[in-house]
């Protein structure tokens, strides 16, 4: 089975994270292929505008746990991931992102790097990464204080809470929400995008980049992050994840 479904509907392309089991976790490999083609659409000149959704109801409920579980920092500080979010996030056309169901951890910040987010009626939004005794690792931290200000920044990042779309919406985190799935929105806004002149939405996406992430501290983030993944709370944050009990975190 193709775990990025790549389909192109004229002007634009549609990118479906595909791997339902998991509720379409980001391991390696998926976010490498979405790297991949977002880097060669880039470079298409029949593509002006690109939408990323996830399959069978889910956006993208965080990293692949079974990849992060024995790796030590050593290992984070060389993840290959690391270009791959670079990548994505260097994507220079309009990006639109429709998420239903669970956009969490590493979803919910693929979610952020898109320009347009459009939240479905079911979807849930968090950085739960606290629980597991990490922290965001794609910049998902700094982009959702930019967004969102300090108080409800640490709300979510410090206890790990899952918002419903209407309260991600009203705090500014969406520019729309379906009342239904989030592709009835996002769709033709994807074409709507995609019929506008390009070179001037792309130099408008440089300045709105630009903007507002001209300050946050995305290596500090990225490195405290790695760090973390020699600690004994790591390895009980997610041992306790797969046994489903809480977990006893002793600070080491």
């Amino acid at each position: 089975m193709e775990m990025l479904i790549v389909e192109p509907f004229g002007a634009w392309t549609k990118l479906t994270l595909n791997r339902p089991e998991v509720k379409n976790a980001l391991n390696t490999a998926l976010l490498a292929r979405l790297a991949e083609a977002l880097t060669g659409l880039a470079h298409d000149p029949s593509c002006r505008a690109a939408l990323v959704t996830g399959a069978e109801g889910n956006f993208a409920a965080g990293a692949d746990i079974a990849e992060m579980e024995h790796k030590s920092s050593a290992e984070a500080a060389t993840d290959p991931r690391k270009a791959h979010w670079a990548a994505i996030r260097a994507f220079p056309k309009p990006l639109v992102a429709a998420a239903d169901g669970f956009a969490l951890g590493g979803g919910f910040e693929l979610a952020l790097m898109a320009d347009c987010l459009v939240l479905g009626a079911t979807a849930r939004v968090g950085l739960p990464e606290t629980n597991l005794g990490i922290i965001p690792g794609a910049g998902g931290a700094q982009r959702l204080i930019s967004l969102v200000g300090p108080a409800r920044a640490s709300r979510l990042v410090l206890t790990g809470e899952m918002l419903p779309a209407a309260t991600a919406y009203d705090w500014g985190i969406a520019g729309w929400l379906s009342e239904g799935e989030a592709e009835t929105i996002a769709r033709p806004l994807t074409e709507t995008l995609a019929n506008r002149a390009p070179l001037a939405l792309m130099a408008a996406k440089a300045a709105l980049i630009a903007g507002a992430e001209a300050s946050l501290a995305f290596a500090q983030e990225r490195a405290a992050f790695e760090a973390l993944h020699d600690t004994a709370d790591k390895t009980e944050g997610i041992r306790a994840f797969r046994e489903k009990r809480k977990p006893r975190f002793t600070g080491q």
